[in-house]
């Protein structure tokens, strides 16, 4: 955990502190969001290990994209100085996990992976999405301190 004072006023070219409070900020790997997503994106590097060669380029590699981009975004929003930037970065995570299920759909539906082989990564996809839902929800509602 990191701890930072806040200034809230600035006199005489001497900053005073109003109200000097000491926030708790998270650090985006502590997040179970970013943690969640981590482990997704593993999963889609094993799995999509089974689809054929001539996908390498295709769907393999989009599958990849889009699953290291969630915790990338996720990382890269905390990061950020406003809140609003880091619901962006959020959403653009959101809709990389929709993108992750959607091409392991249809992966599905091609035939190149089994239902047996996805149930796990399918479990880790929807804990990702709720986790990264509660952290949207808890950034827009500008809860200090909750992340």
């Amino acid at each position: 955990m990191i701890w930072r004072r806040d200034f809230t006023s600035k006199r005489d070219g001497v900053d005073r502190a109003h109200a000097c409070v000491m926030h708790i900020v998270k650090v985006y790997r502590d997040l179970d969001a970013w943690q969640a997503a981590m482990a997704l994106a593993e999963m889609v590097y094993c799995v999509t290990q089974a689809l054929p060669r001539h996908e390498l380029f295709g769907l393999t590699a989009q599958l990849r994209r889009a699953a290291v981009s969630i915790p990338s975004n996720i990382a890269e929003g905390a990061c950020r100085r406003t809140t609003g930037a880091y619901v962006n970065h959020v959403s653009i995570a959101l809709g990389s996990h929709a993108e992750v299920e959607t091409c392991l759909e249809i992966a599905m539906r091609l035939g190149y992976l089994q239902r047996d082989e996805t149930t796990k990564v399918a479990s880790s996809i929807e804990r990702t999405g709720q986790l990264l839902n509660g952290l949207l929800r808890s950034l827009e509602a500008g809860v200090p301190g909750r992340m």
